[in-house]
């Protein structure tokens, strides 16, 4: 009998009978997650890595600031929003009000109130004069001002240092020491060494606090590093360096323009491309439609001579005869578009038509706003002080503008433009008192040991905008009445001191009283409230 051959197959090793799958793949389930993309990998789609920002500064420092400041300086729509930045932030001039905080010295309020009105008219003098305020002796503090926010601009942080000039090299009829040398943000080097502490020029102890500043400078001639101290012996301040960081770990600005350089030019080259279409366009565009033969019918008669056909060379010479005899006819006349008037004669089978500009498209005006938008959102302005563009523009929306532009312009006033007040202010107030020009209570020693009290100030940028001036006034006339205002709150947001509002309404007030004219400061209450037909006639016509 015949048994049938058996065979071991080890476990596994033979495949078994194929299965394909029917119907439609498996879809991942969908489940909440971050990051979770679309079909199209719009995410996927955008490479990103993470690293430190200030190495991220460090990086696109210097081509940063080289692309922001040409575009400043190439650009009107950008100029005239960096001017308006200034015009937001500072107004004419700060204004620096001193605020001693000396009551636990033994100070009462009318000598607090006397020694800051001494402190600011002391430093309203010294900071007007060039001679006395800038170690080149050519700027106001105000135009330093000015200078310091478009270097912010342009290069995302603003630096300056101040020096003691001895008398021996002080200019005729100097009567001060201390001076403010304000210098660009490009000469503070680039130099970063971990042996020193040093990063982007910024010298830094142990435990990370800046302790020095080298800048690049030219001096006889030849290019120079020089290291200033950021404070002296006495912990006084000497280098001021304004920028607002992105980070902790920051040591350098950044432009405001960096965010915007995309959308920007994108802008740009928009106009660019408009402006060259109606150029080419001109006013209307001249098309001369023909129906005689193209360069490709002359071309078909020499390859047909080339294939052997007969007689094509004569037939190729008529056609040339009949079209040179329409051109010498048409010759007698020519189509002008220039100056001047005339009749033009066409050769038969000629046409001449005129067609309207048909670029820019309508939605062209509605892209270019969205752009615009944008970049003045990225500059911290609204899009009307942007592009002057008012069309759409109602009495809410302009409030609602200036309600979210004004606390970033308060941002801006504290932190970017008051230092270049502050810095020099508190060095000139010391030296005015330790030379007794400013006295104090106490002596020499009690302002040393309470240095900080003495030399506390804020700075007041211009009034908040508004676009109804009368009802402003009437809301802060009804807080003031009623007790949720007063004179000190509604005055910062005017921009205005508040002592010198004081004393200028009480002096005037008894002007009026001696010379016997009723006084305009003895209403005692608020102005009389509007209407409700008053309030909708004026919002319908500010509308």
């Amino acid at each position: 009998m015949t048994e049938k051959t058996r065979v071991r197959v080890k476990a596994g090793s033979s495949a078994g009978p194929t299965v394909r799958p029917v119907g439609q793949p498996s879809q991942p389930r969908p489940r909440a997650a971050y990051m979770r993309d679309t079909k199209s990998g719009v995410i996927a789609s955008r490479p990103a890595s993470l690293r430190e920002h200030r190495d991220e500064v460090r990086r696109i420092y210097t081509r940063a600031a080289g692309l922001a400041m040409d575009m400043l300086q190439n650009s009107g729509r950008l100029r005239g929003a960096a001017d308006q930045i200034l015009a937001d932030t500072v107004g004419v001039e700060l204004q620096l009000n001193p605020k001693p905080q000396v009551e636990s010295l033994g100070y009462s309020a009318e000598e607090i109130t006397a020694l800051a009105r001494v402190m600011k008219q002391h430093w309203k003098v010294h900071s007007w004069n060039p001679l006395e305020y800038d170690f080149r002796a050519k700027a106001t503090n105000a135009q330093h001002v000015d200078i310091g926010l478009r270097n912010w601009m342009a290069f995302g942080e603003s630096t300056g240092i101040c020096i003691y000039v001895p008398k021996a090299q002080r200019l005729p009829g100097t009567t001060t020491g201390w001076k403010f040398l304000l210098m660009s943000p490009n000469k503070l080097t680039q130099d970063t060494s971990e042996v020193e502490g040093m990063y982007q020029g910024v010298i830094h102890d142990a435990l990370g606090r800046p302790i020095a500043y080298r800048f690049e400078e030219r001096r006889d001639g030849l290019p120079q590093k020089v290291t200033y101290a950021a404070r002296d012996a006495d912990g006084r301040q000497l280098v001021m360096h304004a920028f607002d960081p992105f980070s902790a770990e920051d040591v350098r600005g950044l432009s405001l323009l960096v965010p915007n350089f995309r959308k920007y030019l994108m802008a740009e080259n928009v106009d660019d491309a408009n402006a060259e279409i109606r150029f080419l366009q001109t006013v209307y565009a001249a098309i001369l439609k023909s129906d005689k033969p193209s360069a490709e019918a002359f071309e078909a008669f020499e390859a047909m001579t080339a294939a052997g056909a007969e007689n094509v060379g004569e037939f190729a010479g008529d056609v040339v005869d009949y079209f040179r005899a329409k051109f010498d006819r048409a010759a007698e006349s020519e189509i002008r578009m220039g100056p001047g008037a005339g009749v033009s004669h066409l050769a038969p089978g000629e046409d001449l038509e005129f067609k309207n500009i048909t670029a820019p498209g309508p939605e062209n005006s509605e892209f270019m706003a969205s752009l615009h938008r944008e970049t003045a959102r990225g500059l911290g302005m609204s899009y009307g002080g942007y592009t002057l563009d008012y069309t759409k523009a109602t009495y809410a929306s302009t409030n609602m503008e200036n309600s979210a532009i004004w606390p970033v312009t308060r941002r801006r006033t504290d932190r970017i433009a008051a230092p270049h007040q502050l810095v020099p202010y508190a060095n000139v107030i010391d030296e005015a008192v330790e030379e007794g020009i400013i006295p104090i209570k106490g002596g020499i020693e009690v302002y040393r040991a309470n240095r900080e009290k003495f030399l506390w100030a804020t700075c007041n940028g211009p009034a908040k905008p508004t676009a109804d001036d009368e009802k402003r006034a009437r809301a802060a006339s009804e807080r003031i009445a009623n007790g949720s205002g007063d004179l000190e709150v509604e005055c910062a947001e005017l921009g205005l001191d508040p002592e010198e509002v004081f004393e200028s309404r009480l002096r005037w007030h008894e002007k009026y009283k001696a010379s016997g004219m009723p006084s305009p400061f003895e209403r005692g209450q608020a102005s009389k409230a509007a209407t409700a037909a008053q309030e909708n006639a004026n919002q319908q016509g500010n509308a």
